[in-house]
């Protein structure tokens, strides 16, 4: 298996140097390798995300240790651009790397480079050689926010090098108590129940939110309604309610922001009534528009604070993106029906502070629920509020068992 997982990677390997001849972001891959230079350390403290979203989500714990181990030094590595592109000079980290491709000889280098006292890794990531070369040195490993299904490699027939893999972990701090069992069926018993520490990182930016002057400034008095980390399928529903709420303003913050993309979205809402956010000039009447569309990153976060109502994208592709970013300021959040894997989605659903929709009939249905009845919805935005906070904790938690 060990063979099939060798060939596996290089095959990869040669698809993204196929790739990067016509995609921009399997050429940053390549490139952001290709030219690393590594720094030597005599000792650190290693994170891993696979992507900017699991570096939100392990945020927390990366700042405890920044602040309660100053003298440390912290190495970041990134398995994707769109984590390393955005987070490559964060004041969390000495050092913030491309993870070198999974490779024996990769391994050793790297690990004998950084030369960790403890690895990190958040949610998922499961690499042989660097978890193999770990534990070769006895150096901890620990998988935090970790979330286990029974469709996943590890509880197949075949996949027993992957349950060789989670036996390099030390420990794992998964999100719930169906993951623990889940591992317990397969003899990983090093597991503690932690919780989500996304939820502690949405909960801290909800409490002190970045402030927006032009978003305010956009919304006035009006209501809003933010469609989140959308895909062309969301974005084509959430365009058809533009013209029925005509008091109301509406927020687009695409997943992706090509001019292609851009372009494509504008041409779905009414003539004359879009502003893109990197066009504002400061004579513009921003009263004038009744949509604006983020054409840029790193500001949906903070976005969400001057909502009404959010629309999560994703759902109508492999998953849906974060919706506790918006639900830890109170919001009911709206999705499409590829959420099953997605813990917080199904407990936002169960406590009907979440809805899932697979049409524009349902989404318009929605909104009028959510509309409708003033009591009934403040009712939700504090039943959804209440959920987040319930939830944190995570971090505490992680922290202490590992004395961080």
């Amino acid at each position: 298996m060990l063979l099939i997982y060798n060939i596996g990677i290089r095959l990869y390997l040669c698809a993204i140097y196929a790739a990067s001849l016509f995609n921009k972001k399997a050429k940053m891959w390549l490139q952001g390798r290709n030219n690393a230079v590594y720094k030597k350390f005599d000792k650190s403290i290693w994170f891993h995300f696979a992507s900017l979203g699991e570096f939100e989500q392990g945020r927390p714990l990366l700042e405890h240790v920044r602040h309660s181990r100053p003298g440390a030094k912290i190495v970041v590595t990134f398995f994707s651009p769109s984590g390393y592109e955005i987070r490559k000079n964060t004041p969390l980290a000495d050092a913030v790397y491309y993870l070198p491709i999974d490779t024996a000889g990769n391994a050793r280098k790297f690990i004998d480079t950084i030369q960790p006292t403890m690895a990190i890794f958040t949610k998922y990531e499961y690499w042989y050689h660097y978890f193999n070369e770990l534990n070769k040195r006895e150096i901890p490993l620990y998988v935090i926010s970790s979330i286990f299904r029974p469709g996943q490699v590890f509880f197949k027939w075949y996949g027993g090098l992957h349950r060789e893999m989670l036996g390099f972990v030390n420990h794992f701090f998964v999100q719930d108590e169906a993951s623990k069992d889940l591992l317990h069926t397969i003899g990983i018993t090093n597991v503690e129940v932690s919780g989500d520490t996304r939820f502690d990182r949405v909960w801290e930016n909800a409490e002190q939110p970045k402030e927006l002057p032009v978003v305010a400034e956009f919304k006035s008095t009006h209501k809003l309604f933010i469609a989140g980390s959308t895909w062309p399928e969301d974005e084509a529903l959430v365009a058809t309610l533009v013209s029925d709420y005509a008091d109301w303003k509406f927020i687009f913050a695409p997943h992706e922001i090509s001019e292609e993309k851009i372009n494509k979205l504008i041409s779905l809402l009414p003539l004359n009534s879009v502003v893109r956010y990197s066009q504002i000039a400061e004579h513009l009447s921003l009263a004038n528009y009744q949509t604006l569309i983020i054409d840029n990153i790193g500001m949906l976060s903070a976005l969400y604070q001057y909502a009404e109502i959010a629309y999560i994208g994703g759902g109508f592709g492999v998953g849906i993106h974060n919706t506790l970013e918006a639900a830890a300021f109170g919001l009911p959040v709206i999705f499409g029906p590829n959420y099953e894997k997605f813990r917080e989605a199904k407990e936002l659903v169960a406590i009907k502070g979440g809805f899932s929709i697979n049409d524009e009939p349902e989404l318009k249905s929605t909104v009028a629920y959510l509309t409708e009845d003033i009591i009934q919805y403040e009712a939700t935005c504090k039943k959804v509020k209440a959920y987040v906070q319930e939830n944190t904790g995570a971090t505490k938690t992680i922290a202490g068992y590992i004395h961080l």
